[in-house]
């Protein structure tokens, strides 16, 4: 029996060798990079080594396959800055608000109770709405918590105070259950998507600006005299571009970096072991060169703890899994084989918009849509929710006519790939295409509708197959043209929807 249980310990230990091995191997195979212009790569770049470690192995091409499965997601802004119609955190560090409106905006939390908030109730209206996947802000870089955290903030600002005993002594976890509300809203829509078979993306930034201990990385209100005559900007503070008005403050002690580390590490660490699968985690802005060993071990952490996480690359540059475009679609395919998805605004702040007039409508979402799509990437639409947990009933009605859209044109989006000719230019209205994964079958976008032909020049159709256009319940007349086909478009047919219209080709062997 001895002999026996030694055989097994030994053939577990090759076992999970070869496995580590081939991890190993497909992981160099992959080789999978930024490009260079990611604006968050160039930050990083002087301290994230190009190559990484040998020892770390990003999410599996499972996990991959199944970030480019998702084209449609949406991203939530919330936080105590929903109280004021205020932009996510940013408006509390800028020039623009003196100290006094800061002390009050940090003591916001003490009455948070956003008291119609309802995860069931959102996540049926994402489903509503098409949408795959949600990102939400777990904390925002104001540090203020949504979840429950068993982490406690040390020393923050204090602005009433003048600038040399600004940083005083505390002894709390600054999160939403220090609020009168007290719930555990990421557990609850951790919860909430589990339960609707929606993807999870939990947004957690590098710096944290209410916890002293993070100066003076990133954009904090904390600066210091090296950081700020550092010319190679290793901070990542950027002093003298920005605007900002920074406090000046002792050097950070090893302790207190120390500290930041740790206290960082653990919430991540709670993020990824107390809510279930994470999909996605949404890391932002960076921590500088100091803390860059302790930052890398704290990514290796969440790779063991969740292995097909998919981390977003800021401030941690190739260890990334996947790169963000913010407010912009990139013009052409990126040269890059990292996925990407593009973060854009359907109102005019990433946080709750209480303007109607400001919200872009439905039609926009979809060119942005279709956009992403066709280039080899995906779309997240931003939204935040009021003080109570409501969405605006203009953007409500606005995604809802998106998801009406994808009811008929859903199959040539979800699930699809891009083309290596993803478009072409034409004077009566460009036509974007996107195919299944097996290379069967091409869509055709229009957002012009032809009005008695159109013609294709780039899709080999296969001869005697059916062209159709979604929501079309009758099959298109065509012919092969010099190039391409042309499709004959019936008289008197009905649009079976608004905005774009597809196309749908069966591609010749």
């Amino acid at each position: 029996m001895t002999r026996f249980f030694v055989s097994l310990f030994v053939f577990t230990v090759i076992v999970c060798s070869s496995f580590a091995q081939d991890a190993v191997q497909r992981e160099k195979e992959r080789d999978l990079r930024l490009p260079p212009d990611d604006t968050h790569y160039r930050v990083a770049q002087p301290y994230v080594e190009e190559k990484i470690d040998s020892d770390y192995v990003h999410a599996s091409p499972e996990a991959y396959e199944a970030f480019r499965d998702i084209k449609y997601s949406v991203r939530i802004h919330w936080g105590v800055y929903a109280m004021w119609n205020l932009e996510a955190s940013w408006p509390w560090i800028s020039s623009g608000m003196s100290n006094e409106k800061k002390q009050a905006y940090q003591n916001l939390y003490k009455e948070f109770n956003p008291t119609e908030f309802d995860a069931d109730e959102w996540m049926e209206f994402f489903k509503r709405c098409g949408m795959q996947a949600f990102a939400f802000t777990s904390k925002h870089t104001d540090g203020f918590s949504m979840f429950h955290t068993k982490t406690r903030v040390k020393q923050r600002v204090n602005y009433l105070q003048p600038q040399e005993k600004m940083i005083e002594q505390c002894d709390l976890s600054y999160s939403i259950e220090e609020s009168p509300f007290k719930r555990d809203i990421v557990k609850e829509l951790c919860d909430a998507g589990h339960k609707h078979g929606i993807k999870i993306d939990l947004y957690y930034p590098n710096p944290d600006w209410y916890d002293a201990d993070f100066r003076p990385f990133s954009h904090h209100p904390l600066t210091t005299e090296r950081s700020k005559a550092n010319k190679d900007n290793e901070f990542g503070t950027y002093n003298t571009k920005s605007g900002f008005p920074y406090i000046m403050s002792p050097e950070p002690t090893k302790e207190e970096h120390d500290r930041m580390m740790t206290r960082y590490r653990e919430q991540l660490r709670e993020l990824l072991t107390n809510y279930g699968k994470i999909d996605m985690v949404c890391l932002d802005e960076w921590l500088g060169k100091d803390v860059w060993q302790q930052h890398k071990e704290t990514v290796k952490m969440m790779r063991q703890l969740q292995p097909d996480v998919m981390i977003r690359n800021r401030g941690i540059g190739n260890y990334g899994d996947y790169y963000q475009p913010e407010q912009v679609v990139p013009g052409g395919k990126k040269n890059s084989n990292m996925p990407w998805m593009s973060i854009c605004l359907l109102g005019k702040i990433f946080a709750y918009d209480p303007k109607a007039e400001n919200y872009k409508g439905a039609g926009w979402v979809i060119h942005n849509l279709i956009d992403c799509v066709a280039k080899g990437g995906s779309f997240m639409v931003c939204i935040g929710p009021d003080a109570k947990g409501k969405f605006h009933p203009t953007a409500v009605k606005q995604l809802e006519e998106v998801g009406d859209w994808l009811k008929v044109n859903g199959q040539g989006i979800y699930e699809t790939r891009s083309r290596e000719v993803w478009k072409e230019n034409r004077k009566e209205g460009n036509i974007k295409f996107t195919r299944s994964k097996d290379n069967k079958t091409v869509y055709a976008f229009v957002e012009k509708f032809p009005e008695k032909e159109l013609a294709i020049e780039s899709v080999n159709v296969k001869d005697g197959s059916e062209v159709r256009l979604l929501g079309y319940d009758k099959v298109l007349q065509w012919h092969k043209a010099d190039k391409g086909i042309v499709i004959t478009i019936p008289d008197g047919l009905q649009r079976p929807c608004n905005y774009a219209w597809a196309f749908r080709l069966e591609q010749a062997d």
